[in-house]
């Protein structure tokens, strides 16, 4: 039943999260060996000819202090490939690294992708990886991997639910005997999340910043409940009228009042999946409640919002960065399992 596994009681070799904001990698046994910004820096040496200067990590920190000559690019968009070359430049890149590339030769790779993805772009998925030196690529979805990352009982007949907060997309599905039964996805995440602030400061306190000092304010003071513990912190950006460089204080409230669109398309992506959903199955997530994974689960009182607009139960997941590299772990070292989770292709 299992013959496209080797003999070693194994599934695959390694893990790998093609995240719109990051991509992680696991290697079996080893834990996870990539956590990267899933972004490139380039120059352009003539039109339409770029040359890579830096990937991941050192392309964040080069982009900072040079920013006008190197340019930077995602090649990730909603959790797809939006740009092909670059995103099997960057997986080459970190599959050749020291320490991951004499690990295993020809490796079996595991690639969790967004739910309901077309077969071109799963396609696409699998040539990178085997562009990047794999023999053997499966694809799973990215839910259930966060769905096992977070210790749900996906094997069992109790339906349970995952709300999985991406860099790109929101993913709420249902599982139940290793099946996605229902899976409603938006395209809210945290990128969404940052241009929302952008807005709101721009036309509510014209105030012209970048999504970087987005993204600040999103961690440090961002808040789903925006008139409960109202923090505050400083920011500078360009006065919208003049031009000229301003810093300013901004509260927990005025970042929640930006978020608060986006944090309602997720709410009501959780209402259609139960909507969507079979009574007993529903019965069985009034039980057990809601599991949120990804970064998203990290902005404050996201859990506390969400429980009481929808009335169930809802926690975080342990460490929701990282649950998805998790279950893809997890995932490696269970052969039985990828044979009933992977994707046809």
């Amino acid at each position: 039943m299992f013959s496209f596994f080797k003999d070693d009681g194994s599934a695959a070799e390694y893990y790998v999260d093609l995240g719109t904001a990051n991509t992680l990698i696991a290697a079996r046994g080893k834990g996870i060996v990539v956590n990267e910004p899933t972004l490139i820096a380039f120059t352009e040496i003539s039109p339409g000819k770029r040359r890579v200067v830096a990937i991941g990590l050192e392309a964040r920190e080069k982009v900072a202090k040079t920013p006008g000559s190197i340019s930077a690019i995602r090649p990730l968009k909603e959790g797809v490939i939006a740009d092909y070359d670059t995103t099997e430049t960057m997986l080459r890149y970190f599959m050749t690294r020291p320490g991951i590339k004499n690990l295993f030769s020809r490796p079996r790779m595991v690639i969790s992708i967004p739910y309901g993805v077309t077969e071109v772009e799963k396609r696409a998925v699998i040539d990178a990886g085997r562009s990047a030196g794999a023999k053997e690529v499966f694809l799973i979805d990215e839910p259930m991997a966060s769905a096992i990352g977070a210790g749900l009982k996906i094997k069992e007949a109790k339906g349970c639910m995952i709300v999985d907060i991406g860099g790109g997309t929101t993913e709420v599905a249902v599982i139940a005997l290793s099946d996605i039964v229902y899976c409603q996805a938006v395209r809210i995440g945290g990128n969404r999340f940052d241009e929302a602030i952008v807005d709101h400061m721009k036309h509510k306190k014209n105030l012209i910043i970048s999504e970087t000092t987005a993204e600040f304010l999103k961690i440090q003071v961002g808040t789903a409940v925006p008139k409960k513990d109202i923090r505050s912190t400083e920011v500078s950006g360009r006065d919208a009228g003049t031009g000229l460089s301003r810093t300013m204080e901004v509260t927990s409230e005025d970042v929640g009042n930006a978020m608060d669109a986006c944090v309602r398309d997720i709410i009501n992506a959780i209402h259609l999946a139960l909507e969507n959903t079979p009574p007993e199955l529903v019965s069985d997530i009034i039980d057990t409640g809601i599991v949120l994974a990804g970064g998203g689960a990290l902005i404050r009182d996201i859990d506390l919002r969400l429980q009481n607009e929808i009335r169930l139960p809802v926690k975080i997941a342990l460490n929701p960065l990282l649950t998805i590299a998790v279950g893809g772990e997890m995932v490696l070292s269970d052969p039985e399992l990828l044979a009933k989770i992977r994707l046809d292709v």
